[in-house]
């Protein structure tokens, strides 16, 4: 599919990822329904593409907030792509998350994914050729502490795509799952920043990620991992899991001392 025939509704549009995909799709040509829960994170990007941005506040967890985008894309007379790339994340481990916080990681990771994707499935349906890229994770592949709660959320999608994919085989629409490692984007706490760099874990830029996705999109890909090791510690984890069960272990107490602050990390 190329940028420039590409009808798009965006979720998370003023999020790290979400506004370098805004910018680089209409850089390439595409009209874009931008979905944010805060406008004025669009406010320059509209002034630069006025003819191809449009900008819709709504809340995705509330059925009338996807009404509200549903309607957006119509008015648009019909899109052929839909970006899911809203999400949430809270670095923490477990038990330090309030019922708040787990049910928002879950609503907007995945429940509105789902249901933004079902009330726009007959306009996609429609066109001549249609995608849907859903914005994982590679926590969507490996579970790693401290991500208990956003692990299942990505989990969840990388399922979804999956599934969604082999449901849509027989039409003209398909599914590219798309699988970030860490990138620099406010969703990311201080925490998790610092444990990243304690690690040496390679951290990429939003522009990266989205010039990676804009290809996967013009090459009709199904999947795009992003980075190496992480890659190979994907296929590690499904082949060999208890070998990276070993790993993570001895991350372990690195990874408690950025969760629990008071605890000082191992020397």
């Amino acid at each position: 599919m190329q940028l420039s025939d590409c009808r798009v509704v965006l979720t998370g549009a003023s999020g790290g990822i979400g506004l370098a995909l805004a910018e680089q799709l209409c850089a390439g040509g595409a009209q874009v329904v931008a979905v944010s829960r805060q406008p004025a994170a669009l406010a320059a990007l509209l002034k630069r593409y006025p003819q191809q941005l449009r900008q819709v506040s709504a809340d995705l967890r509330s059925a009338a907030g996807r009404h509200a985008v549903v309607e957006a894309a119509r008015h648009l007379g019909g899109v052929n792509a839909l970006l899911n790339a809203a999400g949430v994340n809270h670095f923490a481990m477990l038990e330090q998350l309030d019922d708040q916080q787990i049910d928002d990681m879950l609503a907007v990771n995945v429940v509105a994914t789902l249901q933004l994707t079902r009330g726009l499935l007959p306009i996609l349906r429609s066109q001549p050729h249609a995608l849907v890229v859903n914005v994982g994770s590679t926590y969507g592949s490996i579970g790693y502490p401290g991500y208990a709660t956003y692990c299942a959320s990505k989990f969840a999608l990388r399922g979804f795509s999956e599934a969604l994919r082999r449901e849509l085989a027989d039409t003209e629409v398909n599914v590219l799952y798309v699988a970030p490692r860490a990138t620099r984007t406010s969703m990311n706490s201080s925490a998790a920043m610092a444990l990243n760099q304690a690690l040496k874990a390679s951290v990429d830029e939003p522009e990266r990620v989205a010039r990676e996705v804009m290809g996967a999109i013009q090459k009709n890909l199904n999947e795009l991992y992003l980075g190496w090791p992480e890659k190979l510690f994907v296929r590690l984890n499904g082949l060999l899991p208890g070998l990276v069960d070993r790993a993570l272990r001895k991350q372990l107490p690195i990874i408690r001392s950025f969760t629990h602050p008071q605890e000082k990390p191992p020397q």
